[in-house]
């Protein structure tokens, strides 16, 4: 039997991807190229590089975003206008940056996050089931900076295989 694909409410499939953008400053066309190209409904953004003052648009796309205080990094999701959606509340994180919202997926509510985790930070002292489900299923995408060769990298390191070895439904970050 076929995976059925993500539905909304609408009964259309729903296109999700996830961009590295590393400094989007300079790629924002080749983005919007290829949200347009494959009809991608939610896009999640790390490595955003954006300042707060700093204005990032995308035509059909309402952008939520939550940029460092500081230059680098920062996360942001990207959600096509026609998709009924609000932003997620993302609370107690020491080291993870995330951005959230809220959206209703086959009738149930779901959460999708964009995360971020520099490699300097430890994997310690974060814990996805508190701060992010709150009893809603997740979708977590981003850059934790966690190597595996299961990801075809050409090495594994400790946060790598701390993910690949966890069962389902554990935190990722505890």
């Amino acid at each position: 039997m076929a995976e059925r694909p993500w539905r909304t409410v609408r009964g259309k499939a729903l296109r999700l991807a996830c961009w590295n953008a590393d400094e989007e400053r300079g790629k924002k066309f080749e983005l919007e190229h290829f949200s347009n190209k494959n009809r991608v409904d939610i896009c999640i953004l790390s490595d955003t590089f954006l300042n707060s003052g700093q204005a990032f648009r995308l035509a059909n796309y309402v952008c939520h975003r939550t940029d460092r205080s500081t230059a680098g990094d920062g996360t942001a999701i990207l959600v096509r206008r026609c998709i009924t959606h609000h932003s997620g509340p993302v609370s107690d994180l020491t080291h993870l940056e995330a951005t959230a919202i809220q959206f209703i997926l086959a009738g149930r509510q779901v959460k999708a996050l964009a995360a971020y985790l520099s490699p300097s930070r430890p994997l310690i002292g974060e814990s996805l089931d508190a701060s992010f489900g709150g009893g809603l299923p997740v979708l977590m995408a981003g850059d934790l900076n966690a190597k595996h060769v299961d990801w075809n990298y050409r090495l594994c390191t400790r946060r790598g295989n701390s993910c690949v070895t966890l069962p389902m439904g554990t935190p990722v970050l505890s």
